[in-house]
């Protein structure tokens, strides 16, 4: 093999798989550190330069980050990197100083941003300190879009959104509430220099099977209802509710259902209950409300008399699977359900809806109805106009339209300068030794054994009573930092320097994982079969390093590694060393530039 090349910024930054997995490639083993160590409004900060919202994604991200945790390989479950972020958030001291305000003087470019969601507001966030004049067109009174409308209260305040848009805002960016844009056309003679589409997938998927017309009155569309219960629209609903649906916007409807009077709800989906899109905790916090969860039943019929609903009927089926792994849900046989209601949710899904963009406006779509677009670029078939989060690929997350928003910034910045919109900068990389003496380092590099901890709730029976109240309470500081020191700083790499290696095997022998092997020279497929403990995960590389005396090289498995510095702290000549890996991704401005 050949010696891996550690100048490659790539390399490190897939070894920390925390922030190789976050769509926004938040540093998170650095803003963990920084919690350990009391600094809050650091621990914000270094969150708030890449993902924007952290605050709000303290709350709700679905924590892609998670299930890439290294902590996951050797326990049960991984650190909780999701609500660390909220730790940040809570104990911040005051961080407007920090945030960039309005520039004293603009470039002359007019940016245009249609919908306030998070995708819009992260192009708003990276373009305006660069003197861009950005337009930010929403049809609400408020900013946030989904976040904002979607999301019940009880999981997100409106204080937390309120705070992290207004950072946004006050960059000196133009808000133009309650404007509808109801024409791409009408908007693209207005002479934007780039216009950026952040809509979302508004419209949610209907179920026309029969009754849905005779019974109308009782069946709603999830995320329309819960909008409608964000501003208070809808303030009750009836005592037996189903919800229908797998995802997170049907437990959001079904929670925010007990909370409005429902006493009788149930969720109903067609899938298993490990086949629900829905987050697993997301799926807990409903069962824990006392929300039964029904698998594998297909809804027929909604049933009716005199147009007032009163059930729907399914069908029971089980799911089959072919040679090929394919899934298919075919009738058990049984009798057809009937389960009795006062009021249907539907949330099996949203779309994309663009009737305001004219089919002569020079935008391509896919048979899919999504925008055709540069994978990379965001850039649509008019080169002037970008999408992102959901309008650009369909439903997903919150850090995914902070990711998207990010991307089309550096294109939208390119464009407006005249520069290759697909050139993309790679991230900074910069590696840093630990080392203060010959057994101490920078870092604290214990590993605790204490397994994750659980985030306090409130009662359910005061929960439950007000659909305002935020459910959960949050680490505080001492807890926070109790799971803070869960984290293994994975991005504290073992670097090897083969020149100053005697090869005593000391580091071998010490190694607590068996990820250490010096071996003679090989193709991967036959190295992965002769280490100390075989290297099974083909997703992660292996460390290698030739040069050394006798001809063999030093092989380590990344996928086991603890990064706990015990070969380094073993090693009699300091050819292993513990660098700190900075990988920093470039967003819009001078390090863009300078590229062209």
């Amino acid at each position: 093999m050949k010696p891996t090349d550690i100048a490659d910024p790539q390399y490190f930054h897939k070894v920390v798989d925390c922030q190789w997995a976050c769509p926004a490639h938040t540093p998170v083993p650095e803003y963990i550190r920084r919690i350990a160590a009391g600094d809050y409004t650091g621990a914000y900060l270094i969150n708030w330069k890449s993902n924007v919202f952290p605050g709000i994604l303290g709350r709700t991200c679905d924590r892609p980050c998670e299930p890439a945790c290294r902590r996951g390989r050797v326990e049960d479950e991984p650190v909780a990197i999701c609500r660390l972020k909220r730790v940040a958030a809570d104990y911040k001291s005051d961080v407007s100083a920090y945030m960039p305000g309005p520039v004293a003087k603009t470039n002359g470019k007019r940016i245009a941003c249609i919908g306030a969601g998070p995708a819009s507001l992260t192009v708003a966030r990276d373009l305006a300190p660069l003197g861009y004049e950005v337009t930010v067109f929403d049809s609400e009174k408020q900013a946030g879009g989904f976040m904002r409308s979607q999301i019940p209260k009880f999981r997100l305040p409106d204080s937390v959104i309120d705070e992290e848009i207004g950072f946004v805002l006050n960059t000196g960016v133009t808000f133009r509430s309650g404007h509808r844009i109801d024409s791409m056309k009408r908007l693209l003679a207005e002479g934007y220099d780039a216009i950026f589409v952040g809509t979302g997938a508004p419209r949610g998927r209907d179920l026309d099977l029969p009754g849905r017309q005779e019974a109308a009155a009782n069946i709603h569309i999830g995320i329309d209802w819960l909008a409608s219960v964000a501003f208070g629209h809808i303030t009750a609903i009836g005592r037996r509710v189903i919800v229908l649906g797998g995802g997170n916007t049907a437990m959001d409807c079904c929670r925010s259902s007990r909370r409005l009077g429902g006493e009788d709800v149930k969720v109903i989906v067609r899938s298993g209950f490990e086949e629900m899109k829905a987050s697993p905790w997301e799926k807990e916090d409903a069962m824990h409300e006392g929300i039964p969860i029904l698998n594998f039943m297909v809804p027929k019929t909604f049933e009716h008399e005199n147009g007032r609903l009163t059930g729907m009927t399914f069908e029971k089926v089980r799911a089959v699977y072919d040679d090929k792994g394919r899934r298919s849900l075919v009738p058990t046989g049984e009798p057809d359900e009937f389960v009795a209601c006062d009021d249907v949710l539907v949330a099996v899904g949203q779309e994309n809806a663009f009737p305001w963009i004219e089919k002569d406006a020079g935008i391509a779509f896919d048979r899919w109805g999504l925008p055709v677009l540069g994978e990379k670029t965001f850039q649509s078939t008019l080169p002037h106009v970008f999408f992102g989060g959901d309008a650009a690929f369909g439903p997903k997350n919150i850090i995914w339209a902070v990711a998207h928003g990010h991307d089309a910034a550096i294109s939208i910045d390119a464009y407006c300068r005249g520069a290759d919109v697909a050139d993309r900068p790679p991230p900074l990389m910069n590696l840093i030794s630990q080392k203060m003496g010959i057994h101490e380092w920078s870092y604290d590099n214990a590993i605790v054994t204490d397994e994750r901890f659980r985030v306090p709730l409130v009662a359910n029976e005061v929960a439950l009573r007000d659909i305002r109240k935020e459910v959960e309470l949050g680490f505080d500081p001492k807890l926070g930092f109790a799971e803070a020191q869960r984290c293994l700083n994975c991005d504290v790499q073992t670097v090897f320097e083969a020149k100053l290696c005697i090869e005593c095997d000391a580091c071998v022998d010490i190694c607590p994982m068996d990820c250490i092997t010096f071996t003679a020279d090989g193709e991967e497929e036959d190295l992965r079969t002769r280490l100390q403990a075989p290297a099974r995960n083909l997703e992660q590389d292996l460390y290698v390093q030739d040069g050394l005396k006798t001809g063999r090289v030093m092989v380590k498995d990344e996928d086991v590694c603890l990064h706990c510095g015990m070969c380094a702290e073993r090693c009699p000549t300091g050819a292993w060393d513990m660098q700190k890996s900075i990988i920093e991704m470039v967003h819009a401005g001078e390090a863009c530039r300078s590229r062209a």
